[in-house]
This record gives structure tokens, sequence and C-alpha cells, in this order.
């Protein structure tokens, strides 16, 4: 089966199919050919799509992808204001109400997210939402544990990040690790790959920029993160597929409070050359 058909009554030889494929495995021999595949052009397609996406005519398909299952694109944000208001307007939260989050929703969530780019279209990342309050909680108080493992061996280290004052507050029934969160979504992929880091960073950012539109708030996980990848207790408890390593989590949930203000950050360092 040929990797893609190109319609010959839409196709105007633009060639942008051949300028945006990014493993440069297209080719037009002159205005009046079709887009076609180089000798050998066919074991390196990544499946990316955006021979199909680019096209302003809806003129080619992959086989793996057919146009019909690729959405028009029927709006674009072009304005900088609203684009640098939108960003600068998301918050970390760190309060959470009493309430959780349905699976559905969730769902909805990811599935935005797993739309972020990775590299050479890898996609590895599988997602593990820990949906239940109580085991959420449990899995802090695993991070904990940790924390006074490092407290004890390695002082100076853990109160430079404040250690001491989160098992503190611990003992005093506050969560300073998932802050209370009813829920926790960690993305995950085989230890070895190496495209895996990147994706997790920015698929997590995608959620994070997503979370809002659905009335959710949300927080990276640092100290949980950093515990999972020394502490085998909490790696235990998390369960991860054998060979899988995480690569970032959020905490979940409908935010307590709604912010009012954007506040300000450090001047950008810049560096021309």
């Amino acid at each position: 089966m040929s990797l893609f058909t190109v319609d010959d009554t839409r196709c105007t030889r633009c060639g942008a199919c051949v300028d945006e494929c990014p493993a440069r495995i297209i080719a037009l021999a002159d205005r009046h050919s079709l887009p076609e595949i180089v000798p050998g052009g066919s074991e390196l397609c990544i499946a990316c799509g955006h021979c199909v996406a680019v096209c302003p005519h809806g003129a080619l398909s992959l086989a793996a992808m057919p146009i019909e299952t690729c959405p028009i694109i029927t709006e674009r944000i072009d304005d900088p204001a609203r684009v640098e208001r939108f960003l600068r307007a998301r918050r970390s939260i760190r309060s959470y109400r009493k309430r959780p989050v349905d699976r559905q929703t969730i769902e909805r969530l990811i599935d935005i997210a797993r739309h972020a780019p990775s590299g050479h279209n890898a996609q590895p990342l599988e997602w593990l939402v820990v949906h239940t309050e109580g085991e959420t909680h449990r899995l802090a108080g695993l991070v904990i544990e940790w924390m006074r493992i490092v407290l004890r061996d390695f002082p100076e280290q853990a109160k430079a990040v404040h250690m001491d004052l989160v098992i503190a507050g611990w003992e005093m029934g506050i969560d300073a690790v998932l802050r209370g969160a009813p829920h926790l979504l960690l993305c995950h992929a085989p230890k070895d790959n190496m495209m895996a880091r990147a994706a997790g960073t920015i698929a997590l950012a995608y959620l994070e920029l997503a979370a809002p539109s659905l009335d959710l708030g949300s927080c990276c996980a640092g100290f949980f993160d950093a515990a999972l990848g020394f502490y085998p207790p909490l790696a235990e408890a998390v369960g991860l597929p054998e060979g899988h390593a995480g690569f970032g989590s959020v905490m979940l949930g409908y935010p307590r409070h709604r912010y009012h203000r954007m506040p300000r950050r450090n001047a950008a360092k810049i560096t021309w050359k």
C-alpha cells in the first residue's frame, strides 16, 4: 500500500508538503507532477501528519492517517496581547476543594495533552492517574518518609529545599507535598527512551495550560518526582510497568480560590550574538 495518496483534482503542486516534511522524504519533480515519496522514504516516515495538515487544499492523505481523521483548523489566535494574558494568568494551584474530578474530565484533559509534540514523533508517554484521594495522601506520606531519610543523611541539602519544614508541617496535618490535591497525574515511559523526558515536560505544560478551561487547577509535584527516582517503597507503591520511569507529574483538582491579578516576574536576561 502506498504511504500516501494525492487527489490530482485538488493538488496545485504548491510544494508545501515537500517543504514541511521533517524527514524530507517527499519530492516534487516539476510543476506538472504530483508529490511522491523518494526512494526508500517510506522507511523514514515518522507519521507526524505534517504533509496532511499543511496542504491548503486537502489533497493529500496518509494511508495510516486519512484526511477525514484530521480536523480542520477553524480559528487562529493571532492577537499577541490576548495570548500573553492567557499565559500570564495561569497559576500553580496549591489549595483544592474537597471535590473529586470525574474520570471523563481527566481523560479529556489527557487527550489534549497527548497532542503535545515529541521528538521524532515518538509519542512515548503513558499516563497513570491516582484518582482516589486516600491513595494520593498515602503517596504523599511515602514522600515524607524519603524526606526524613534525606534530612538525616544529607541535612544541608535537605534544608536547602526546606524538607525540614515540609516534614514539620506534615506532622501538624499540613500536606506541602501534594497539597491535599484529590488527584495525581504521572506521565511515564520506558526509562531508556531518549525522547521521553522532553516529551513529558511539554505534555505536562500542555495539560497545565488546558486545565483552567475545564475549571481545574494543577501544580507540578516536584517533591514527588524527586522521591520517585530515589525511594524504592514509593516506586513500588506507584507500580509503574517494568522498565518504565516517571517523567513528570502534577497534582490536579478544583481550585479553592480564584486569582484576580497577574504577578510580576523578573525581566528576561537576553544575550544576542
